[in-house]
């Protein structure tokens, strides 16, 4: 299976894209969208156009999104929310199931540790993609969403795939 993992941010969302084969994880790629424009309207138009080249190219078959946190800028919280919805309409768009996860689920399945810091989940998505050329933290940050989904619901390896076999 074919996983992107998304890192929601208005000005840099990060992507990241793995195949899944069992408790097997493979890098297929990973990057950044960036916004353009001087307005919202735009920028999150760029981020739409920008993803929605991103599933084109890498084909995935599943889409895993971080969920936001509330900050303490409601209007940032805000916009984060409509770059967020971005996210979560491109990969529906193209037909896919899209999975939502804490941050600190996260960190816990790819650390370890549900309060890691950003330079350990780096390492720990080098170690579990051995090659890997992390394009950003974002990026980064998005690899670890799809290595999450992978372990959680996503490859034919991961928990939830376990329990529905349990019950078959």
């Amino acid at each position: 299976m074919r996983v992107l993992g998304i890192d929601p941010g208005l000005r840099n969302l990060g992507w990241g894209v793995i195949d899944a084969d069992g408790s097997r994880l493979t890098h297929v790629a990973n990057g950044t969208c960036k916004s353009e424009g001087s307005d919202l309207a735009g920028r999150l138009l760029s981020l739409y156009h920008q993803l929605t080249e991103v599933v084109r190219a890498h084909a995935p078959d599943m889409a895993a999104v971080e969920q936001t946190f509330v900050n303490k800028d409601g209007a940032a919280t805000l916009k984060l929310g409509q770059a967020r919805g971005v996210t979560l309409l491109v990969p529906a768009q193209a037909g896919l199931a899209v999975a939502e996860y804490s941050p600190n689920t996260v960190k816990k399945t790819v650390v370890g540790v549900g309060h890691a810091q950003k330079q350990q989940v780096q390492h720990m998505v080098r170690l579990q993609l051995p090659g890997v050329e992390l394009h950003s933290a974002d990026a980064a940050d998005a690899l670890a969403i799809a290595i999450c989904h992978a372990h959680h619901g996503g490859g034919a390896g991961g928990y939830a795939a376990a329990i529905a076999r349990a019950r078959a």
